[in-house]
């Protein structure tokens, strides 16, 4: 990281004027720790902080703000919702009417039972086999209608 000012370090400051006013606490220890090992922190890390430095009447409030700048400089890191899912097919409500027609007054046509169980198994029925049953209803079912 570049800095301008090598030698001014508000993060740093802020963090060891909160362990001064707060020394048993194990939270800024962390940070102080992982502030020099690891050389930053998070935005969650620098919000405990802010949320710290505001108790501690030592920090400024050019630090505080310093630090609530650098806080907005951080990427927001966030879930988004769970998708909604949706059927990968749903059933054609007037394939299932021509199969149902056809059964009622054909109860053992055997293409129409293949096609009836694919049907309910949500498989989609392919051009072709849709095209096979619209002439079977249209053979069988629409001359007796007559």
């Amino acid at each position: 990281m570049y800095r301008k000012k090598p030698d001014v370090d508000v993060l740093n400051d802020v963090i060891l004027l909160a362990m001064d006013h707060y020394p048993d606490n194990t939270f800024l220890k962390g940070l102080y720790r992982q502030y020099h090992d690891l050389g930053g922190l998070s935005r969650k890390q620098m919000e405990g902080l802010l949320g710290k430095a505001e108790k501690v009447t030592g920090i400024t409030d050019a630090q505080k703000a310093t630090l609530a700048a650098e806080i907005r400089k951080k990427p927001q890191r966030f879930r988004s919702d769970a998708p909604t899912h949706s059927p990968i097919y749903e059933k054609d409500e007037t394939a299932g009417r021509l199969i149902a027609e056809i059964l009622s007054r054909y109860p053992e046509h055997r293409m129409v039972k293949i096609l009836q169980q694919k049907y309910e198994k949500m498989d989609p029925l392919t051009a072709v086999e849709r095209q096979e049953l619209e002439r079977f209803h249209r053979l069988l079912v629409k001359p007796s209608a007559d």
